[in-house]
């Protein structure tokens, strides 16, 4: 079972559940996800089975919500989940997708496609989310959805293009020219 993020938790829940993502997330620091098993993130955090599995349904539930609440802190420490769409929140979005999948990148061992495909998953949906939510608020008569789609897939290309740079620019000049390429799609918003 996913958790809610609306829910009133236990601080015994909230420990647990923090015991098993910092397991985790040091696990994927130490070798590949495809290796990590349900065992090895149970006996890291010292907790049983049962226990595991009343938080998280299996190993990939466990890396959804590990990916989301690690970018959702990422949005959060930009504020942009409390903004609308402007050029600048824009440009800021696409740094902070470059920076989390560069930082994926050189922190977990051996990113792997399948591990690549459910991160690709998760962030794309949330940056969905929030494009949405910005271009819900300017009250355009043109329909949002597939501008946000088109600029989802952009930044995400984009940003994973960054990551997977053998000799990565500074990360301000590269969104600096990748900037344009995503605004275009989204300048009737503005």
């Amino acid at each position: 079972m996913l958790p809610n993020p609306n829910e009133k938790l236990d601080p015994r829940i909230v420990r647990t559940r923090g015991l098993i993502l910092k397991s985790f997330e040091d696990l994927l620091a130490e070798k590949g996800f495809e290796t990590i098993s349900v065992q090895d993130v149970t006996d890291k955090a010292q907790i049983n089975r049962a226990t595991f599995y009343a938080h998280f349904q299996d190993k990939y539930a466990l890396l959804d919500y590990s990916i989301s609440q690690m970018f959702k802190q990422e949005i959060d420490k930009r504020t942009l989940n409390a903004c609308h769409y402007t050029p600048d929140n824009l440009r800021s979005l696409i740094l902070a997708v470059c920076d989390f999948l560069s930082n994926m990148h050189s922190e977990c061992a051996q990113p792997h496609q399948q591990f690549e495909s459910l991160v690709e998953g998760t962030i794309k949906k949330i940056v969905f989310d929030l494009l949405s939510h910005w271009l819900e608020q300017s009250n355009s008569k043109i329909s949002f959805e597939i501008p946000a789609t088109v600029a989802t897939w952009a930044i995400y290309g984009l940003a994973s293009h960054y990551s997977h740079m053998k000799k990565r620019p500074a990360l301000e000049k590269f969104v600096d020219e990748a900037f344009p390429l995503v605004a275009v799609n989204l300048e009737q918003f503005a």
